[in-house]
């Protein structure tokens, strides 16, 4: 087990009961990257880092012909998940599978080649190597697949008290805000059809396609 592993398993050991609760008020943006994922007939979607599986929920109620999948790094998370599922209607249809963002197989976890869509919701932030996590994830979409991403952002137009307070609670649950994410998604195989970053700069949504050459 990875040392990512354990710190996300000792994070959420306790978290994960209150996750969605608390969570809601925070996490910006969430629920318009679900609605913008336009998923094309019988798609295959993949969140990366899906914690108690509410987005992939969301998803599975808007696109009732999608076929959707889940990978997280942390085991009480995916337990989280589980539970969860059991007691949704949903829940027959999520595949979940414990792995690392930055090196995966869906071949091997799930017997599927790619996804038509594959998004990151406030996990980028989360993962130390985010830039080999964004490469791995366009690497498994299909051409003409989609990248969407919802995340912290800089903050650069809200108060420097607020921004620096912001900051520091962040570190202390181990995020840190990807400021480097536009530039790295221009170096990708991509084409950057949406980037913005709304609320004032709290977060950051990007939506990319992967080219097909």
């Amino acid at each position: 087990m990875s040392d990512s592993a354990l710190l996300m398993d000792r994070i959420y050991r306790q978290q994960r009961h209150v996750y969605d609760l608390s969570r809601k008020y925070y996490l910006l943006g969430r629920d318009r990257l679900i609605d913008g994922l336009a998923l094309p007939p019988g798609g295959r979607v993949l969140e990366i880092g899906c914690g108690t599986a509410r987005n992939l929920i969301a998803v599975g109620r808007r696109h009732p012909e999608a076929k959707l999948f889940g990978i997280d790094i942390s085991a009480e998370m995916l337990a989280t998940a589980r539970q969860r599922l059991a007691r949704s209607e949903q829940g027959d249809r999520i595949r979940l599978a414990r792995a690392d963002a930055t090196h995966f197989d869906p071949a091997i976890l799930f017997g599927v080649p790619s996804f038509s869509r594959i998004f990151f919701s406030y996990t980028l932030s989360m993962i130390p190597e985010w830039e080999r996590a964004l490469g791995e994830s366009v690497r498994w979409l299909q051409p003409g697949g989609e990248l969407h991403l919802v995340d912290f952002g800089g903050q650069e137009r809200l108060p420097g008290w607020f921004r620096g307070g912001l900051r520091r609670w962040l570190a202390a649950f181990h995020v840190a805000p990807r400021d480097g994410l536009e530039a790295a998604l221009a170096g990708l195989p991509v084409e950057v059809r949406v980037f913005d970053r709304p609320h004032r700069g709290y977060a950051q949504y990007a939506v990319c396609r992967r080219l097909t050459a």
